[in-house]
């Protein structure tokens, strides 16, 4: 029996075949529990209850003294006193705008450069070797030279967060650039594409979650940056906060600066990702 008499056998015996895939019924993926609306952000918030149950009962046990790890009460008593002489804010406010402008300036020249160096093969053998070289460096090895450039004042911290920024930016594009697929490259250009018009068509579509996984960490790297700006010569901001209260065995401010780094770092990665899904459903 030929190929194609076993073909119109099989077809016979099984009617449903002659039907197009339009006709046959839809399959649902079967929702888990965490798939519910909703549901995923409380069970984020599992974790961070258990630590704070945790914390309490350690601290109710005495299992440390009260100069090494304060209760959760004294931390909240220092939080109320920081907000009643009006410092808690002023510290919140200079670290944000320190990050916000840091980052900002890191990202966009971050985005500049790994385009630049993504699209350009004489730019990409002429400045790669130097910008790894560069990335290796230690944020902590620049503050020296910052302060010897631009002294103590807020041009050195900005400076220094937006090196932080631009590396994770450069990094993910000039990489996400490096891996498009040619063949789409080779479709837009036989299409007239070519310049400016070839990436915005094509390129960009194709790196945009590259572009915000590198604004992402960057981001991340601003508030680390921050704290290694602040830590060093500063009279204001959360790093600074860090350091005073070391010096003067607070402790229970220590821990509050740590707890507001990490919820102002969750908050302004949450903004982020948000413009991530509407750039995603716009360019992909």
């Amino acid at each position: 029996m030929t190929t194609i008499e076993q073909t119109e056998t099989a077809t016979r015996d099984n009617p449903n075949l002659n039907e197009s895939p339009e006709a046959l019924p839809p399959t649902s993926e079967k929702k888990t529990f965490l798939d519910r609306k909703g549901v995923k952000p409380v069970i984020g918030f599992v974790v961070p209850i258990v630590v704070f149950v945790t914390w309490w009962a350690v601290t109710a046990t005495e299992v440390f003294t009260p100069v090494q790890l304060p209760s959760p009460s004294a931390v909240f008593d220092a939080t109320v006193g920081l907000i009643q002489g009006g410092d808690l804010w002023m510290h919140i406010g200079i670290s944000v705008q320190r990050v916000l402008i840091g980052f900002g300036i890191g990202a966009v020249l971050g985005l500049l450069f790994g385009a630049v160096l993504g699209l350009s093969y004489w730019a990409d053998a002429l400045l790669s070797p130097i910008l790894g070289a560069l990335r290796a460096v230690p944020s902590l090895a620049w503050v020296p030279l910052l302060i010897l450039w631009m002294q103590i004042g807020e041009d050195s911290k900005v400076t220094l967060i937006a090196i932080g920024a631009f590396f994770p930016v450069f990094t993910t594009l000039y990489a996400g650039l490096q891996h498009v697929d040619p063949h789409l490259v080779e479709a837009g250009r036989a299409f007239g594409f070519k310049g400016f018009r070839l990436f915005k068509t094509v390129q960009l579509p194709a790196v945009v979650p590259s572009i915000f996984s590198g604004l992402r960490l960057a981001l991340a790297q601003a508030w680390l940056f921050l704290v290694a700006a602040e830590l060093i010569a500063s009279s204001m901001g959360l790093g600074f906060l860090l350091t005073d209260s070391q010096n003067n065995g607070r402790t229970d401010r220590l821990i509050l600066a740590i707890i507001l780094l990490a919820i102002l770092g969750k908050i302004t990665d949450t903004l982020l990702g948000l413009a991530e899904q509407r750039a995603i459903a716009r360019w992909t």
